[in-house]
């Protein structure tokens, strides 16, 4: 590929992950778009479809990009299954030779007490959300790793206690997925992986997507409260340009992020309603996870040269 950087982005058939996966063509990436959703992309009229409607598939979304003059490869996979994500991973490299971004954007939602959550509703939520976030990775890590610069960007929250409130389930996985995102940062401090990062990253205000798209049908006023997919987009590119040791391990919000680490004072432009303020959903402020002993760790084991001696 030369000169022109290789990112996988998962989950990318709609939304946020289709903007995510348009904005990184635009920036030069050649862009592996996956999820589960296919179709045939040259039949869609008029095109391209609403992003935020099921008819927004990899196959258009890789469309929208190589009319675009960008670089897209569409590839199906099923998060659920750990030999669809190894299989993905390995035509990304049998198509690009490299791997050089990984997203993580796929996400099954159920919003609702312990009590209201189905026993395959939850188990749905953890094999797409930290399942498939960790099989993902792991498939990754060595392409990622090979020039010891690689990126990892994952979707989920800053951990603090209010997330958990009406959606346990659904937090069981999304703050796991964040803890992959501390604890794999670690391992790449401890390894003198200076050049790699993983960072998570959350939307502080509502965005429009195919969940919000219903709710404003029902009540238009609701769109006020909504911003645009671009601010994520902007925030993960402005991630992936800042340099590793500076967001390695990070759970950040897309306006904080902008605002602290990119330079960005006007949100106007995210408004989905021009002249909006959409209210914020997130703590302004977010508890710090370190300890005073967080170097300390005593005597560590390591399961994986114990079971070798084994």
């Amino acid at each position: 590929m030369g000169d022109r950087k290789v990112a996988l982005v998962v989950g990318g058939s709609r939304g946020i992950g289709r903007q995510i996966a348009i904005d990184l063509a635009k920036n030069q990436y050649a862009v592996v778009v996956a999820a589960k959703s296919t179709s045939d992309a040259t039949t869609v009229n008029p095109f391209p479809p609403d992003p935020n409607s099921p008819e927004s598939t990899i196959s258009t979304v890789t469309r929208e990009i190589s009319e675009a003059g960008g670089h897209a490869t569409a590839i199906a996979v099923d998060t659920r299954d750990y030999s669809s994500i190894k299989s993905l991973v390995a035509k990304t490299i049998d198509i690009y030779g490299q791997l050089d971004v990984l997203v993580y954007n796929s996400g099954a939602v159920w919003w609702a007490s312990v009590e209201d959550t189905p026993m395959k509703r939850f188990q749905l939520m953890q094999r797409v959300n930290i399942e498939g976030l960790y099989g993902t990775v792991q498939a990754a890590l060595p392409h990622l790793k090979r020039h010891r610069r690689g990126r990892i960007i994952v979707v989920s929250p800053p951990i603090y206690s209010r997330f958990f409130r009406g959606k346990t389930a659904y937090a069981m996985g999304k703050v796991g997925m964040s803890v992959l995102t501390k604890g794999l940062a670690m391992d790449f401090q401890r390894q003198g992986l200076t050049d790699m990062a993983i960072t998570s990253i959350w939307p502080a205000a509502a965005i429009e997507s195919g969940a919000t798209r219903k709710m404003t049908e029902k009540n238009p006023e609701e769109a006020r409260d909504l911003r645009k997919a671009t601010i994520f987009s902007d925030a993960i590119l402005a991630m992936l340009k800042a340099p590793a040791e500076r967001v390695n391990g990070r759970l950040e919000l897309d306006e904080d992020f902008l605002r602290t680490d990119a330079g960005v004072v006007d949100f106007a432009k995210y408004a989905v309603i021009p002249g909006a303020t959409p209210r914020r959903i997130m703590p302004a402020k977010l508890p710090d996870l370190t300890v005073a002993e967080q170097d300390d760790e005593g005597k560590r084991m390591n399961s994986a040269k114990d079971k070798a001696k084994l």
